[in-house]
């Protein structure tokens, strides 16, 4: 049973009963209705929430979520800034009041001491192959977008950052941004939702789309790094988001079809098991509020660079040219409807979805309008959105090789 109504500030407040289950999952969701003025600002206000607020310090707040067996988490997500706890129901009202403390009182003052984790932080994971090559991946494939603020951009401009630039930042996400409250659980009293957020800044109706130029050359970023004994492979597309349901359903299924799929995805088979050149090989598809962009990975021996490509080119040029087969296709259905209903059998996790779908204005009923268009897609129209997007031009590949 699904409850939907609105707080008297405009907060969608939506509450799913979950009968017999003991603990209970809250999610309040600020939408990014403006660019952050310095990249990496966002990131560093995220880190920030758990380090103490006017009535508790870091110290404090640990210990008494520690108590509770609370688990408060603050996310940054590509649209998104995302509040969330999970607690025993009997615990509810203190998670809600611990949280509430976060939101509304957190000091900000040990800004210096984050952004200084916070570069050793980037600086181990730029030591990982995969990382480096995605990150050069997607700073160039959103290049001149917010979701282009990668790694390396954000260590060289984290020394700007002060102390009134992330208080700024912050009541600027509270004056203007949609807010929506999901709730999953067992939970008889919910008046005290109301009277933690109803006094927030109001809600904005909309959220802020930032519009991507569509890619209009091929981009090939070379790399390399010392000490590999392997090659890491990006190659891909900016395609549809949310915005058009009929590709969206599409690219789903040809992501499960290509690459998502496990043993049985078509790089998987080919690449891997008949031709022996992947130790990893798969395919993503990335969706967001104002951009998305599909890409397949492999790690795989340096020699064996072009090969890779090759492959690539090969699988890409076949679900271009070839009918998906009527049981591949059902197939490829079933396997993403099943990994969807596998990973919402958690209060924790039902609450994050209705949250994302809600928070990007989608409807907290958008995965079950996705399940049935999915349900119509046909052969052709996986063809059609192959030969559409996966183009042999306007793509983004990026190599780091030894």
């Amino acid at each position: 049973m699904k409850e939907i109504k609105e707080l008297k500030n405009g907060i969608k407040f939506l509450y799913k009963e979950s009968k017999n289950t003991p603990r209970t999952t809250l999610c309040l969701n600020f939408s990014l209705n403006q660019e952050e003025e310095i990249p990496g600002l966002y990131a560093v206000m995220t880190r920030l929430f758990m380090q103490g607020t006017t009535n508790r310090t870091a110290e404090q707040l640990a210990k008494e979520l520690d108590e509770y067996a609370i688990e408060l988490i603050c996310e940054l997500k590509s649209d998104y800034l995302s509040f969330k706890f999970i607690c025993l129901n009997e615990d509810f009202d203190k998670a809600l009041e611990i949280v509430t403390d976060v939101i509304k009182n957190t000091t900000f003052d040990d800004y210096k001491k984050e952004i200084t984790k916070y570069e050793g932080e980037i600086q181990v994971a730029m030591d990982s192959p995969r990382t480096k090559a995605l990150e050069a991946f997607y700073k160039n494939i959103y290049a001149n977008h917010p979701y282009g603020s990668t790694e390396t951009i954000i260590l060289e401009n984290l020394e700007k950052i002060t102390k009134e630039d992330i208080v700024n930042a912050y009541k600027a996400i509270r004056n203007n941004s949609r807010k929506v409250v999901t709730v999953v659980g067992d939970i008889q009293n919910l008046t005290g939702v109301e009277t933690s957020f109803g006094d927030l800044e109001e809600s904005s109706k909309e959220v802020v789309i930032f519009h991507k130029s569509p890619l209009v050359e091929t981009k090939i970023i070379e790399q390399t790094k010392e000490n590999l004994n392997q090659a890491h492979i990006i190659k891909g597309w900016l395609v549809p988001n949310y915005a058009n349901r009929k590709e969206y359903a599409s690219l789903m299924l040809l992501n499960v079809i290509l690459g998502a799929s496990g043993l049985s995805s078509r790089l998987f088979c080919e690449l891997r098991d008949k031709k022996g050149l992947a130790y990893v090989v798969r395919s993503t598809y990335e969706a967001a509020l104002s951009a998305a962009n599909f890409h397949i990975y492999i790690a795989t021996e340096p020699k064996n660079i072009e090969t890779a490509l090759a492959g690539f080119k090969e699988e890409i040029d076949k679900i271009k040219s070839e009918l998906v087969p009527a049981k591949e296709l059902a197939d490829a259905k079933s396997n993403l409807f099943g990994k969807w209903a596998f990973s919402l059998e958690t209060n924790q996790r039902q609450a994050s979805m209705y949250g994302h779908y809600g928070t990007l204005h989608l409807g907290f009923d958008f995965l079950e309008d996705a399940k049935r268009e999915i349900q119509t897609i046909t052969p052709e129209d996986l063809r059609e959105c192959a030969n559409k997007y996966f183009t042999d031009e306007d793509y983004v590949l990026s190599v780091l090789k030894p």
